[in-house]
């Protein structure tokens, strides 16, 4: 791949955006090479955390602007097939069925927090600097909105994108956009961290919560629908071989047979 390299260890795959002199700005190839790698990865059976980063000195500035200016030729038609390849790329992140890390730094501009927001856990170290800039340059941040409002409240969406203002890593974090705020001196440790409790957990145990997650979440059903739904799945999962197993190596006092630590 041009623009993306992948690194593989402990049964952690880390995604490297590697346009450095670019700020790592995303182009219409960076868009593929990384929506081709989630769908790789999420039907790897050698990875159960995905790690997302990026070289030098910012983890991704927005869109690049030779693709800008690429674009700004294009009709209706060309322009929503190349929205519906960004759309593509941030559902694709958010419907992995592994857990996905995000590490930023330096500037998540524009289309970089989407990106962010469809990851499952964000870290940002402290002297990132954020901006919805969308509306700088006469755009909606259209499709990035579905992950973002589902990370922060509607209020801190108006303000946020309305404004396009910058924002640090901390304020970020109050919002929910992040999880945690890490110095250069603590961020590999926040991140080994985090592996090492994500790699604790039953693989399939994960998936099927990111499942639940995303279907409360976003589907409008009864207190009975609900109930019911949430019942029969956590009856699977304690007569499955996952259930089975965890609930055996607690009452033996033991770790489960996916328990690995880095």
């Amino acid at each position: 791949m041009e623009h993306i390299i992948i690194e593989q260890s402990h049964a952690i795959a880390t995604i490297w955006l590697n346009r450095p002199e670019k700020h790592n700005a995303l182009n219409a190839l960076m868009l593929q090479e990384l929506t081709d790698v989630f769908e790789s990865l999420s039907v790897d059976p050698t990875i159960r955390v995905i790690v997302l980063r990026g070289y030098g000195k910012s983890f991704c500035a927005g869109a690049d602007l030779n693709y800008m200016k690429e674009i700004a030729t294009f009709g209706e038609d060309e322009n929503k097939k190349d929205a519906i390849r960004l759309a593509k790329l941030f559902s694709t992140v958010n419907n992995c069925p592994k857990p996905v890390i995000a590490v930023l730094h330096g500037a998540v501009y524009g289309g970089a927090n989407g990106l962010a927001a469809a990851c499952d856990i964000v870290l940002a170290d402290e002297n990132t600097v954020f901006s919805f800039s969308e509306v700088k340059i006469g755009l909606a941040p259209a499709t990035i909105s579905p992950y973002v409002l589902a990370k922060c409240s509607e209020a801190v969406a108006r303000d946020l994108m309305l404004t396009g203002r910058s924002f640090d890593a901390n304020e970020a974090e109050k919002y929910s956009l992040v999880n945690r705020v890490t110095t250069d001196q603590t961020t590999e440790e926040t991140l080994k961290s985090y592996c090492n409790q994500l790699l604790s957990a039953a693989p399939g145990a994960i998936t099927q919560t990111k499942k639940l997650i995303r279907k409360i979440q976003s589907e409008h059903q009864s207190h009975d629908e609900v109930m019911q739904f949430t019942a029969a799945l956590i009856a699977r999962q304690r007569a499955g071989a996952e259930g089975q197993e965890g609930l055996t190596a607690f009452l033996e006092k033991r770790k489960p047979n996916w328990f690995h630590k880095i």
